[in-house]
């Protein structure tokens, strides 16, 4: 039993900074979603359902981490496996987005076929892009991040941010 504990309580505090991330992340969008539809009458998800998307997209990164082609270029510059990484999130992410949006539709049709069929006919495409867009910028800082934590250390790179600052491991003081 304590075996088991000890483990979801480590994967548990794996979630915790994709969660976090994802947390301000989708804040941010429905600000800027907000911002957007001003006036239009148009209700917008709640800081709850901001939540249970934030934790829906912290247990698909460590699922996606799991992936075995996900580290695909773990030898190669950072900037590969970041923007490899940026684009498999992205594409979840657009993926949940759309399901999200169909969801919607499907609550008013009550039948797939006509939820698809109304949201091809009303959906906001400028809108739904330019969110792709943010989730795009904001992923790739995550993933730019992440790599770096994964290279020199996620105690460093704490350090280097919130204080006190550890020293560089000698391996990067070449140079």
């Amino acid at each position: 039993m304590a075996v088991s504990f000890a483990k979801l309580k480590h994967e548990m505090m794996k979630m915790v900074p994709p969660t976090l991330f994802f947390f301000v992340l989708l804040h941010a969008v429905v600000i800027v979603r907000t911002l957007m539809v001003k006036g239009t009458g148009i209700s917008l998800p709640t800081s709850a359902s901001v939540i249970v998307a934030s934790l829906i997209l912290g247990k698909s990164v460590m699922i996606a981490n799991m992936l075995p082609f996900i580290n695909r270029y773990p030898d190669h510059p950072l900037i590969w496996n970041a923007a490899w990484k940026t684009l498999i999130y992205t594409i979840i992410a657009g993926i949940l987005h759309y399901l999200e949006r169909l969801f919607d539709f499907w609550k008013e049709t009550h039948g797939l076929a006509a939820a698809q069929h109304a949201l091809l006919a009303h959906i906001n495409w400028p809108q739904f892009w330019a969110i792709q867009i943010l989730l795009f910028i904001m992923i790739g800082n995550y993933c730019a991040f992440s790599e770096l934590g994964r290279v020199i250390g996620r105690d460093v790179l704490k350090s280097y941010f919130f204080g006190p600052r550890v020293d560089v491991p000698p391996r990067w003081q070449q140079g």
